[in-house]
């Protein structure tokens, strides 16, 4: 272990040496110099005047750099550390753009040139906080720069039909966000003309945010963006895509916008300063002392209770991903016209995370949570002084990490404890403004949150960030991280393990976390599923000719989709090309973000107070008839959930209990039994190749008796009951059905098949293989974020001793998102890899009979049960002994 007795902080965390052993590793992190570069001769001297009064005599390096570069109208990737000015790199060439046109017309008024259309910017962030940050910083540098000839706005869902026109007729610089464009801009772009005439500089924020499903479907906003501007103006925009360091940053900004790699310059030299930072990986300590409480299912009457009749969990066992929920009715056809306008678009931000659901089987020794343990630490950061940022996983995590540090502090610190709050998704806009500028201010000291933080919400001082569990990606972590010591001081930052396979594999294996190479970000704009719809909001906006199909992908994929499109009636096709000629508006075919329908409010009984929203696809989990809800502290209980006017009435109470859903899931294969196509690489360590291919068919390999699969699948869940446990013990206090309706997933999956006999040569009874196989199935979900660019909230999983489709037993992987995300290819292709690194795991966990570090998932729809750890090491034995590369190894 590095020392780490320099930082003041560090001593706070380990309670003057009472938690050491909870420390697992740690490293230092050594403070980096600035490097600095002239204006650039282009530069407006107004603008250059403004930043110098704002103290930034002259830029970092890549500053300059990256700007130069957009002034020239090269296509940029900025990919430097949190806080490092990447803002600069944008505004300097676009406000100076709008500078030198203004003073070209105030000289020349009557000149034919300077009547020329004014250069107009678009700025692009995942969030609304996020360009609201922004707009703050743009009027700061005009303010200083004493300039009134640039004219800036943001324009969003919830601005004004007045500030809209404005921004319409006015504005030089906007700043919005996808969903804005897809739903309001794109499709009214005639309004938007002088705008798109203008468009010289699209900025693209927080670039390593757009992965997944939702990277593809902002992938393809950005092409029609480009598209319309060409037609309006001389040619296509300049994109800049800003990022946290990522792997091969100028690959993925060129997938993003639509261009080939060759065309981005990647700019990732960071010479920004940067204080020492001290990381320190923590695992919470064993509960000593700790017996099953009394009703939890030890004994079987918990698990029991939660049984839907005629779904017995020996023959299907599921991992429910939080983007299950995302679909709040059955997923609708692709290709099928739509049931209303863009006005019907959900407009709220979905939440990321679902919530844990308490282990059914605990382990002997579970350790303490990481909710529990982050509250600790961040309610004693708060005492000492210290400016904290707790990242958790779920809102329920920041909720109860906020009270819990509150409560800690209530007797021995309560100004301290008044100066904790929590932030999440689902707040009132008005009240996630207050609660950024309370903690810009120093008026809060500590505050709980989810992701909603990581992005670039300029907050700045921060003296330490606590992480409870894996956000998913090293990118993620290191964005987080870099809250830490902003603006060049010194940070603290400690990683928190939960009782999880990955965050223990992490904190025991700190190379993993501090040397392992960042990740590139995966999306696959040809994802039949996303593209479709786009392709029809595209004819929509403009007739789709043969020239702009390179646009949108490899022009023999795009065509086929359009040909499909054709025949269902969704396109007509004429000789000068594809037309959309239906009177709703095609914008409504696919929501961005994956919500799957209108946001359901939460509204306090009696008073009509709308306390927040939960996007739809989460709401049969959180808020059903008898949930807890909770807000700021304050505990509500649902009383009743309208599923026609998706409202959420609640009823403020004061409970000592939470409430837990249950889902059942099934899932089938599409086609099979048609002829699959055979992979070419039967060991499975292809590298890849799947995920930006141009469509998912069905493809298996054989290794001998054991098969491997990968292609559509459909998925079908439902909430059938919750429980309610008392809180902390987490004794079950009874269970209730539910009546809510199924919503169906079409997805990709990677699976593999296990025949009977080589299962009984392993010595796993009929009685074990229900165990051995959930147990494989969750370790294996925990593991593949190694991989791929994905966390285990991306990821389903099904395990069954006997599936209709496969007649074996099988475990399912797939991904949580409509049409897939390239995560089931990549653990398809990385088959013996990903295998041996969960046996491994499960292998080297020194719990006996399984635990959450190993083989429980905290997101089990089956309570975690059944589960067999010493059986599931041996069928991924089995398993592994008949990969060929293995095989033909012990050969030689």
């Amino acid at each position: 272990m590095s020392d780490t007795s320099t930082h003041p902080l560090l001593d706070v965390l380990l309670a003057g040496g009472a938690r050491a052993e909870r420390l697992t590793a740690s490293r230092i992190f050594p403070e980096r110099t600035a490097e600095h570069a002239d204006w650039p001769r282009w530069a407006d001297a107004t603008v250059v005047q403004g930043y110098r009064k704002l103290g930034v005599e002259r830029p970092w390096t890549h500053q300059a750099v990256a700007a130069d570069l957009v002034h020239q109208g090269r296509h940029t990737a900025l990919a430097t550390s949190t806080g490092s000015g990447k803002s600069l790199a944008f505004w300097l060439p676009a406000l100076s753009a709008v500078r030198t046109a203004a003073a070209a017309a105030t000289l020349d008024p009557g000149n034919i040139e300077s009547a020329h259309v004014r250069p107009t910017t678009i700025y692009l962030s995942p969030t609304k906080a996020l360009a609201a940050d922004q707009l703050n910083a743009l009027e700061r540098i005009l303010d200083a720069a004493g300039t009134r000839d640039v004219r800036v706005a943001t324009c969003d869902g919830d601005t004004s039909r007045e500030e809209r026109s404005w921004v319409q007729d006015h504005a030089d610089v906007v700043l919005t966000n996808p969903d804005f464009l897809h739903y309001a801009l794109l499709p009214n772009h005639r309004r938007w003309s002088r705008l798109l005439k203008g468009l010289r500089y699209v900025v693209v924020d927080e670039g390593h945010a757009y992965r997944g499903v939702f990277g593809a479907h902002v992938s393809l906003v950005l092409r029609r963006l480009a598209r319309l501007a060409a037609r309006y103006g001389e040619g296509s925009p300049t994109f800049v895509v800003a990022s946290a360091t990522t792997a091969q940053p100028a690959v993925s900004a060129a997938r993003l916008i639509g261009v080939a790699p060759d065309d981005v310059t990647a700019v990732t030299e960071d010479a920004s300063p940067s204080g020492r930072r001290t990381v320190v990986l923590w695992q919470p300590p064993e509960i000593v002392g700790w017996r099953p409480p009394a009703g939890d299912g030890a004994d079987g009457t918990g698990a029991d209770a939660g049984t839907e009749a005629g779904a017995s969990r020996r023959d299907l066992s599921v991992e429910e991903p939080t983007s299950m929920r995302r679909v709040a009715v059955a997923e609708p056809d692709p290709w099928a016209l739509p049931a209303g306008g863009p006005d019907a678009a959900p407009t709220s931000e979905p939440d990321p995370e679902a919530e844990p659901v308490a282990t059914e089987a605990p382990p002997e020794h579970p350790r303490r949570s990481a909710t529990a343990e982050v509250a600790d630490l961040l309610a004693d950061l708060s005492a000492a002084g210290a400016r904290t940022l707790a990242f958790t996983r779920s809102r329920r995590g920041a909720e109860s990490v906020a009270q819990q540090a509150r409560d800690h502090l209530r007797h021995a610190a309560p100004d301290a404890a008044r100066r904790i709050a929590a932030y999440r998704g689902g707040y009132l806009p008005e009240e996630r403004r207050e609660l950024e500028q309370a903690l810009r201010t120093g008026d809060l000291l500590g505050l709980a949150t989810t992701n909603a933080l990581e992005l670039g919400v300029d907050i700045s001082g921060l003296d330490a960030v606590l992480i409870a569990g894996w956000p998913g990606t090293r990118m993620s972590l290191w964005q987080q991280a870099g809250r830490a010591g902003r603006a060049g001081a010194d940070g603290l930052v400690a990683f928190v393990a939960r009782e999880d396979p990955l965050d223990t594999y992490l904190v025991t294996h700190p190379e993993a976390v501090f040397d392992a190479p960042l990740e590139a970000t995966v999306f696959d704009p040809a994802n039949p599923h996303v593209l479709a719809p786009h392709l029809c909001a595209a004819a929509q906006e403009a007739p789709l000719r043969t020239e702009d199909l390179a646009t949108f992908g490899h022009p023999d994929h795009v065509r086929g989709i359009l040909d499909v499109l054709v025949a269902r009636g969704a396109l007509r096709r004429r000789t000068s090309g594809w037309y959309w000629t239906h009177a709703q508006g095609a914008a409504g075919l696919t929501d961005l973000r994956g919500a799957g329908g209108t946001p359901v409010r939460v509204v306090e009984q009696g008073t009509g107070r709308m306390l927040g929203t939960v996007d739809a696809a989460s709401a049969d989990g959180q808020v059903h008839d008898g949930a807890v809800y909770v807000h700021q502290g304050t505990t509500y209980v649902v009383a009743h959930f309208d599923l026609t006017d998706h409202t959420a009435v609640v009823q403020r109470r004061k409970l000592d209990y939470g409430t837990w859903s249950r889902s059942v899931m099934s899932v089938a294969i599409e086609g099979w039994g048609e002829d699959a196509e055979a992979s070419g690489d039967p060991g499975g360590e292809a590298g890849g190749g799947h995920a930006d291919g141009p469509g998912h068919d069905l493809v298996t390999r054989e290794w001998g008796p054991i098969t491997w699969g990968l292609g559509p699948v459909e998925v079908t869940s439902q909430v059938v009951s919750f429980q309610r446990r008392r809180v902390p013990d987490m004794q079950v206090l009874g269970t209730e059905q539910l009546e809510l309706p199924e919503h169906t997933l079409g997805t990709v999956a990677v699976w593999w098949s296990v025949p009977e006999f080589v299962l009984r040569a392993a010595d796993i009874t009929p009685e074990q293989t229900p165990g051995a196989l959930h147990a494989a199935e969750h370790a294996s979900i925990g593991l593949l974020p190694l991989l791929a660019t994905c966390d285990r909230w991306d990821l389903g999983g099904v395990s069954t001793e006997l599936h209709p489709d496969t007649g074996e037993a099988t475990v399912f992987v797939y991904d949580a998102y409509p049409g897939g995300a390239g995560f089931a290819e990549r653990a398809y292709d990385l088959g013996a890899t990903w295998l041996r690194a969960t046996r491994d795991a499960i292998a080297a966990c020194p719990c006996a009979d399984g635990c959450p570090a190993c083989v429980q998932s905290p997101k089990c729809g089956s309570y975690n049960a059944p589960l067999d750890k010493a059986a599931a090491v041996r069928l991924l034995d089995a398993v592994l002994s008949h990969d060929p590369r293995a095989t033909l190894a012990e050969a030689r």
